[in-house]
């Protein structure tokens, strides 16, 4: 367990925020659920059907925090359909979202997830505003850490853009071949970004594929934003502080 001593109820050696955006800082999460949600209960509704099985939906607690979040679109599309046996072609990026591919339902769940953001729009967590512009007058270099390949539009869109010096993306990993999480290298990317040594950093996640990124990664803080009432688990997955919200931290 870190010890928490220094600026910002981080440990003294830290000199780096490096946030997760969905659940940490803004509410999208709960639209990223949702369009899973849309998606997948198309999937299962028409195999049901077509099979004569029992229509089970989507669950946006259990199956969305177990095998979606914080992961790649693709890569979270994959996790689940193999969760429930169910078996597609990976196809190409690129694909249509009406192709029935992994790659196809990951373009549609993107469709899903920008109709309701753009007819929505998005407020960041007040909490993680008053965070953030601590971390800035306190000379901590800020960055973000997404899979969405929507973070620039959600970051300029809540306004929370003017504290991030940096963000690390799924458009970034796509153009530099990054793994997503749980692999770190997004993670390591904005760290180098910054110009900080990872064992300076902390990392901010809401996420299991987030947390096992930071440990993989050899931050020098993971910080468990539990927004969701989740705090145990993710303490029990390697983060070394849990908090129900960013505003804990500041004292």
């Amino acid at each position: 367990m870190a010890t928490l001593s220094g600026v910002l109820g981080l440990p003294n050696h830290i000199t780096a925020c490096l946030f997760d955006l969905d659940g940490v800082l803004t509410p999208t999460a709960t639209v990223h659920a949702a369009a899973w949600k849309e998606l997948f209960d198309e999937v299962l509704r028409r195999r049901a059907d077509r099979d004569g099985m029992l229509f089970i939906p989507f669950d946006t607690g259990n199956d969305y925090h177990k095998y979606v979040d914080g992961k790649a679109r693709v890569d979270g599309a994959r996790s689940f359909l193999e969760s429930r046996q169910i078996s597609l072609p990976e196809g190409r990026p690129g694909d249509s979202p009406d192709v029935e591919t992994v790659e196809g339902l990951a373009a549609r769940k993107d469709h899903y997830f920008t109709t309701r953001l753009r007819r929505a729009g998005v407020r960041p967590y007040p909490d993680a505003v008053r965070y953030l512009a601590a971390a800035k007058s306190a000379g901590l270099r800020r960055g973000v850490v997404s899979s969405s390949r929507h973070c620039e539009e959600v970051l300029r869109t809540s306004g929370i853009d003017v504290f991030v010096e940096e963000h690390v993306d799924g458009m970034v990993a796509m153009r530099e071949r990054l793994p997503g999480k749980p692999a770190p290298d997004t993670f390591l990317a904005a760290a180098e970004r910054l110009g900080v040594a990872p064992e300076k950093a902390a990392v901010f996640e809401d996420a299991l594929a987030g947390i096992d990124a930071g440990r993989a990664g050899g931050f020098g803080c993971v910080v468990a934003v539990a927004r969701g009432g989740a705090a145990d688990e993710l303490l029990a997955h390697g983060a070394d502080i849990a908090v129900n919200n960013l505003e804990e931290l500041l004292g």
